[in-house]
C-alpha cells in the first residue's frame, strides 16, 4: 500500500469494533497491517473494517502459536489488541515479553473501561461507556429517554480513532527516543474527551443538563431535522445570524416572531411554526431551494442515497472494494496519497513471516519443520 504510513508494520489481534476500525484507519494510510485471528476464522469482504490487510490464523493458546506471534511482533512497529485486561498477559503476549523482544514496539491496548479502575474487568459495550462519560445523557429529545447514537461516540470516535492518534503520537516519539511504550486507550476516556466542547459551553453557562433544550441538541428551531411533504427529512443548522437570515429569506418567512432567534423561550413555538413551513414541500423541492446556499442546509440521506449525492461523488467520498460500497480513506494527502482500499485476504503464516523478512525456520515453533501453528 502506498500512503504516508508506507513501511509501517502493524500486528493486529482480531476483535470487534474499535480495534479493527483503528487498524483500518492505519491500513488505509498505507501501513502494512497483519491481522491475527483464530484458526478457521473466515475472511469476509463485506466487513469493511477489515479491508486492506492480510489475515492469518494462529492458535494463541498453544506455545507454538505464541512463539509465532512473538516472531511477527519482533518485526512490527505497532501492535493493536482489544481484549479485556489480563488476557494478553495470560497468553504470554503482554507488553513485557513483547517489549523485551522488540524495545521499539508501540503496544496499543483498546478497552471500554481502561486497563485499571473499579470497572476495568467488567463486561460492557459502547452504550455503557458513553453513559458513564456523560455523553449519552445529552443525546435525545426533551422529556424522552436518551437515544443511543449508534456506536460512533464510544467504539469509533472515542475508541478506535483515539487509539490511532495515540499510536501515531507514540510512533513519532519513538523516532526520537528509540523506545516503545504502551498506549492505554479507553472508550470512557475517549467519549469524555469528545465532550470537551460541551463541557466548555457548560462552564460558560451556555449549556444545561436538560436534554433536548440546548442550541445544538435539537432544542433550537434553527438546529434540527424536519419532515418534508414526502416523509423524507432535511437538516437545518443556521446558527450564525447571517445564515439564519438567509434561511428565513429563502423559506419566505416574514413572521416577526422569528426575529428573536436566540430567545430560548421562543424555541418550542418557533420549532412548530418552522415545521409547518418545511412540511409544505418535498425534500427535493427544498434541495432546489436551499442546497448550496448559506442557509446551512442538507438533505438527510440514507445509506443508499449518500454515495450517490453529487458532492460525495465529486469528492469520491465513497468507493467500492470487493463489490462492497464503502467510505473511502480519509483525510486527503496532496503528495503521499494512499492506494484505493482492497478487500481483506487470507494468508498463511509462512507467507506473513517471509513478507516481514522472518524465515519460517527462524523461530522456535518450527525447528526446521513445516509450520504447525495454524
Amino acid at each position: 500500500m502506498a500512503g504516508p504510513l508506507e513501511g509501517v508494520r502493524i500486528v493486529e489481534f482480531a476483535g470487534l469494533g474499535p480495534g479493527p476500525f483503528c487498524a483500518m484507519l492505519l491500513a488505509d494510510l498505507g501501513a502494512d497491517v497483519l491481522r491475527i485471528a483464530r484458526p478457521g476464522t473466515p475472511v469476509d469482504a463485506r466487513d469493511v473494517t477489515t479491508r486492506s490487510r492480510r489475515q492469518i490464523g494462529i492458535d494463541l493458546r498453544s506455545a507454538a502459536g505464541q512463539a509465532s506471534a512473538l516472531a511477527l511482533i519482533a518485526r512490527a512497529d505497532l501492535l493493536i489488541e482489544g481484549f479485556r485486561p489480563g488476557v494478553m498477559e495470560r497468553l504470554g503476549l503482554g507488553p513485557e515479553p513483547c517489549l523485551q523482544r522488540n524495545p521499539r514496539l508501540i503496544y496499543g491496548r483498546m478497552t471500554g473501561w481502561g486497563q485499571h479502575g473499579p470497572l476495568a474487568h467488567a463486561a460492557g459495550h459502547d452504550i455503557n461507556y458513553i453513559a458513564l462519560s456523560g455523553a449519552l445523557h445529552a443525546i435525545g429529545r426533551a422529556g424522552e429517554a436518551p437515544v443511543p447514537p449508534l456506536n460512533y461516540v464510544g467504539d469509533f470516535g472515542g475508541g478506535g480513532m483515539l487509539l490511532a492518534v495515540g499510536l501515531l503520537a507514540a510512533l513519532h516519539e519513538a523516532g526520537r527516543s528509540g523506545q516503545g511504550q504502551v498506549i492505554d486507550a479507553a472508550m470512557t476516556d475517549g467519549a469524555a474527551l469528545l465532550s470537551a466542547f460541551m463541557y466548555g459551553f457548560k462552564a460558560q453557562g451556555r449549556w444545561s443538563s436538560r436534554r433536548g433544550e440546548n442550541m445544538l441538541d435539537g432544542g433550537a428551531h434553527f438546529y434540527d431535522t424536519y419532515a418534508c411533504a414526502d416523509g423524507k427529512y432535511i437538516a437545518i443548522g443556521a446558527i450564525e445570524p447571517q445564515f439564519y437570515a438567509e434561511l428565513c429569506r429563502r423559506c419566505g418567512i416574514q413572521d416577526p416572531l422569528f426575529e428573536g432567534q436566540m430567545d430560548a423561550a421562543r424555541w418550542p413555538l418557533l420549532k412548530l411554526r418552522l415545521a409547518d413551513i418545511l412540511r409544505t414541500r418535498t425534500r427535493q423541492q427544498w434541495c432546489e431551494q436551499l442546497e448550496g446556499s448559506d442557509a446551512c442546509f442538507a438533505p438527510v440521506l440514507d445509506w443508499d442515497e449518500a454515495p450517490q449525492h453529487a458532492h460525495n461523488r465529486a469528492r469520491a467520498t465513497f468507493t467500492e472494494a470487493g463489490g462492497v460500497i464503502q467510505p473511502a480513506p480519509a483525510p486527503r494527502f496532496s503528495r503521499s496519497a494512499p492506494d484505493a482500499p482492497q478487500p481483506p485476504r487470507a494468508a498463511s503464516l509462512d507467507e506473513a513471516l517471509a513478507a516481514w523478512d522472518t524465515p519460517a525456520a527462524a523461530h522456535p515453533a518450527h525447528k526446521g519443520k513445516p509450520c504447525p501453528c495454524q
